[in-house]
């Protein structure tokens, strides 16, 4: 004997049951998406802080043979003189002499985050070892 069903009886969903899930849905995103952002744009900054350490790195072999550091980031073995874009093209590196010093005293490595990096702001590498920005 088959039974069919009554009027009485739901079938599928109701707008509330589907408003609430929708809501539900809304509100993780809006705490995950955030959270993958600041963890997206801390990943990538490592992308700057390797870079900076590497031309610190050839910065301070230039040093051992001329006794200064250079802005020319060529005379260090890269293809361009200035700001030189690290791996990922998160960051753009430049030289410059640290403020009240010359050249051949101190070297000021800044990286300037580039595209969707621009809102985690610069980071500096001096040869004196003091780093600006946030290296976290």
């Amino acid at each position: 004997m088959l039974i069919h069903p009554t009027s009485n009886q739901q079938r599928g969903f109701s707008l509330v049951e589907l408003m609430v899930t929708i809501a539900i849905i809304a509100i993780l995103a809006g705490i995950a998406l955030p959270q993958y952002q600041q963890r997206m744009i801390n990943t990538k900054r490592a992308d700057g802080i390797q870079m900076l350490q590497r031309v610190m790195q050839s910065q301070e072999r230039y040093f051992t043979n001329e006794l200064s550091y250079t802005t020319d980031l060529r005379e260090l073995g890269y293809s361009v003189a200035s700001s030189l874009e690290t791996t990922e093209g998160y960051y753009k590196i430049s030289a410059a002499a640290c403020a009240g010093s010359t050249i051949s005293q101190c070297v000021l490595l800044t990286a300037v985050p580039q595209g969707g990096q621009a809102s985690d702001g610069n980071l500096t590498l001096n040869s004196r070892g003091v780093q600006g920005g946030n290296w976290n």
